[in-house]
């Protein structure tokens, strides 16, 4: 559906540029657009190469492992019914350990993993099952300590000072965890089974 909705854009910008004869605008912009593409993918790989390299010594120097035992009873509540040693559960924490360093690139493999384990554990191979549904809200909604993507874009537009969203994101990110954890839990109880009345 998307591809269509962006197909009808592009035909109608033509359609309305070739009316009024600014059909070389349309192409200044296309090469412009793919111009600013490429710049802005430079400058991304450059941050998220250093960010990943900090990561990779952050998990060879033991920080990863450090934190993902703080993140292990969050883990256990949220996810009640993966079992202890179950590697879905690494794989979580690997997730949610990369998001709140901001390094959402990284995390999508660790959070691709914990779905492929999650099916494993679920009985309807054709519905997402609770905890799949948990992971997802998490991984979309994840507190951020070092928005790392967007400063890494912000410097490549020239900010001032690419980095004072830090304050704002995590405010953001707290608020947005909080209430995905909680439509999550309320979305269970609801869904749940109710108990049959005795007597």
């Amino acid at each position: 559906m998307v591809n269509w909705i962006w197909l009808f854009f592009i035909v109608i910008g033509f359609v309305v540029a070739a009316l009024n004869g600014n059909i070389e605008a349309v192409t200044q912009a296309a090469f412009d657009g793919a111009k600013s593409g490429v710049t802005v993918c430079f400058g991304l790989i450059s941050v998220l190469v250093f960010w990943m390299g900090m990561m990779r010594i952050a998990e060879d120097g033991g920080l990863l492992s450090k934190l993902a035992r703080l993140l292990q009873p969050a883990v256990r509540f949220l996810f009640p019914s993966v079992p202890k040693n179950h590697p879905a559960i690494g794989y979580i924490m690997s997730n949610m350990s990369a998001n709140i360093l901001g390094l959402g690139n990284a995390a999508t493999p660790m959070g691709i993993k914990a779905m492929q384990e999650l099916q494993k554990l679920n009985g309807d191979k054709d519905t997402a099952s609770t905890a799949m549904c948990t992971l997802l809200a998490l991984n979309t909604s994840s507190i951020t300590l070092i928005p790392t993507t967007l400063i890494a874009i912000r410097m490549n537009y020239n900010s001032v000072n690419p980095a004072e969203i830090v304050g704002t994101t995590l405010i953001a990110t707290i608020i947005s965890t909080a209430v995905a954890i909680f439509v999550d839990r309320w979305y269970r109880r609801s869904r749940s089974p109710i108990p049959p009345l005795k007597g």
